[in-house]
């Protein structure tokens, strides 16, 4: 439904994000990781026909979003971090002013405007200022002006952002059942955010797309815990006759009856196979096996070791060249 090809954005010298390409398909919740200031806004803008790129393309359904901006903006929603709403407008104005500049008019424009109240939970404040309205509840609007006209996309960019719990839970419920009918993707830099509601993550760091993992993968790991009494030296000796074992390092090495090793493998797969082939390789040694598990990752251990890896890689180019 999304695709997006070598998407970059420069102001000036200074490039925000660089040769960014992933696809979006229906039906999914994506979210976009990164750290304050990494692209995540700059990417949202271009996604939603707010930013030109200077380079690359987007494509919603097979149709390029900058040469049918108009029609293509009548279909998508968009939540940007800090919405230009109107202080001084009441939320029903301002939601009839929103209709109008999707194209929605008369007697559908009242149907949807009643099914975005509804969903958002804003009917209480329909007559009020919008300056008088919390957080939370400007965020509700907020989201209630996106959805306008069903769009089959909707972009939310740090849709919970300064929310307190309470409202940061209602968020998540709202934006979940927008997804029964809309592929969502929303940008945070809050990693929580991202394990609560998306099917997959995207990982932006340095105006670079360095992570494109669905969340059902995320857990999967191709390291092994081991605890055992068996000598690094034999460890050494004796598991790397496996195939698929391809580093041990030792965790703690104390004056202690065992030792936990981490074994890192060429693969995540077969993983019941390879530790049957460990703990039968201890065992037969006539050693203990005290413990023996996959270590499972979680976003934090993932975006952490992604962002080392790249500015390992920088390092690198750098040093050859």
């Amino acid at each position: 439904m999304l695709q997006v090809t070598a998407l970059e954005r420069r102001y000036g010298d200074f490039v925000a994000v660089k040769d960014v390409n992933f696809t979006i398909n229906h039906g999914e919740i994506v979210g976009l990781l990164g750290h304050n200031g990494a692209g995540k806004t700059t990417i949202m803008k271009m996604l939603s026909g707010y930013l030109e790129p200077c380079h690359g393309s987007v494509t919603i359904d097979d149709t390029d979003l900058q040469n049918n901006l108009k029609k293509i903006q009548k279909n998508l929603g968009y939540l940007p971090e800090n919405l230009p709403i109107y202080p001084e407008m009441t939320v029903i104005d301002y939601l009839d002013y929103a209709a109008d500049l999707k194209g929605i008019e008369g007697h559908k424009k009242h149907i949807e405007i009643r099914r975005v109240v509804v969903e958002t939970d804003i009917s209480e404040k329909l007559t009020a200022q919008i300056s008088t309205l919390s957080r939370g509840y400007k965020q509700r609007v907020g989201v209630a002006q996106a959805i306008l006209g069903n769009p089959k996309l909707l972009i939310m960019d740090e849709p919970t952002n300064g929310l307190d719990p309470s409202q940061t839970q209602h968020m998540r419920e709202l934006i979940r059942a927008v997804s029964n009918h809309a592929t969502v993707i929303l940008s945070t830099h809050i990693m929580q955010e991202v394990e609560a509601l998306c099917d997959r993550v995207l990982i932006i760091n340095d105006g670079h797309l360095i992570v494109d993992k669905k969340m059902s993968e995320l857990k999967s790991s191709n390291v092994i815990a081991l605890k055992t009494d068996m000598p690094l030296a034999q460890v050494e000796e004796k598991l790397k006759a496996i195939q698929s074992v391809n580093k041990i390092k030792v965790i703690n090495a104390k004056d202690a009856p065992a030792n936990v090793y981490q074994l890192t493998l060429g693969t995540a797969e077969n993983q019941e196979d390879i530790c049957a082939q460990i703990a039968k390789i201890i065992l037969s040694n006539d050693f203990n096996l005290y413990a023996l598990q996959t270590v499972q990752r979680d976003l934090e251990s993932l975006f952490r070791d992604a962002g080392q890896s790249e500015i390992e890689s920088k390092e690198e180019m750098t040093n050859v060249a």
